[in-house]
């Protein structure tokens, strides 16, 4: 059984900064064998996919291979070649087709964006917050762009930019750190280019869960103020619900336990297990992130924050 990490929720409350595991022992595994290691040391390895999903990715991919075979130096192939794999599970391997792309096109920065996802799913934040401080560096000055999806949403219509990405992506690595600072500054970049209501209630959502790591409450409500139940979200559900929990329009009991996947379950349980740490309710916050962790989607936002949350705890109470 996992110990407690009420330590850790307390000294958060107020904006302690805590590092979660050093990365210097994690490196990743071979595919054959697993993708990565966790923030607790434990190995994951990708779920198996659904045989309708995982045929429909794996046509997918063999049409991006043709395509990189056909024009290795193409930056465009190269991208979706590495997103195709990281779709499959495949992170590593997605990693290092992003890596000979830099290699090819090291002022490219939408390779430094996705290499730093996939660190970030791997676990190599450090890695992760240094791809994406490059792509930052490399968009400064430039017109925003929308980013097509490699799984489109319900209408087909995408809903994120090259920047809302960069710089989302860029507050979350800094966020699973317990850089709960720099991380807002990365968030507040991102709320001014998101642009329709997905990107505004996900970028709000992390947003105010920042603000309210560094007990600054009030601007935290302020993050609030735009968001309403009319919003027309089109996939960032969760997020929405959440914020819309946060303010006081929906109750707990409406939105948890959810219906949806495993995804699902670890957005939104993560949104709650912070309700309930925000409240004082602390063996019910311990008691969701650890509950968060026991599934299989750890490639989820919220299972990688709840994984730093017991991370950072194990830290504190060490020696």
């Amino acid at each position: 059984m996992r110990r407690p990490l009420l330590p850790c929720l307390v000294l958060c409350l107020v904006g302690c900064v805590a590092e979660p595991a050093s990365e210097e022992a994690i490196e990743p595994i071979s595919p054959e064998t697993g993708s990565t290691i966790s923030l607790l040391g434990d190995r994951l390895v990708p779920p198996e996919l659904p045989d309708e999903t995982r045929e429909h990715f794996e046509a997918k991919l063999e049409a991006a291979q043709a395509d990189f075979n056909a024009a290795p130096n193409d930056v465009e192939s190269t991208i979706w070649l590495g997103r195709r794999l990281a779709y499959l599970g495949r992170y590593n391997e997605a990693i290092e087709v992003f890596s000979r792309g830099i290699e090819e096109h090291p002022e490219e920065a939408r390779l430094y964006r996705h290499r730093g996802h996939r660190f970030i799913t791997t676990r190599q934040l450090d890695r992760a917050i240094a791809d994406l401080e490059m792509a930052a560096g490399l968009i400064q000055g430039l017109p925003d762009e929308v980013e097509p999806d490699g799984l489109p949403n319900a209408v087909g219509i995408p809903t994120s930019t090259l920047q809302s990405n960069i710089w989302y992506h860029l507050g979350l690595a800094r966020y699973l750190k317990g850089d709960f600072d720099g991380a807002l500054g990365d968030y507040e970049k991102c709320l001014a280019v998101s642009k329709n209501p997905d990107m505004l209630v996900a970028t709000s959502h992390w947003l105010y869960m920042t603000l309210r790591r560094l007990s600054r409450d009030s601007e935290a409500a302020a993050v609030l103020d735009p968001i309403s139940a009319d919003l027309e979200v089109i996939e960032n559900h969760e997020y929405h619900q959440l914020l819309l929990l946060y303010r006081n329009e929906t109750t707990l009991q409406e939105i948890w336990p959810p219906a949806g996947d495993g995804v699902t379950s670890a957005t939104l349980g993560y949104g709650v297990g912070n309700w309930y740490l925000y409240r004082g309710l602390l063996t019910d916050a311990t008691e969701m992130f650890h509950q968060i962790v026991e599934g299989e989607q750890w490639a989820a936002f919220g299972f990688l924050a709840a994984e730093a949350e017991i991370a950072r705890s194990q830290e504190l109470r060490q020696p």
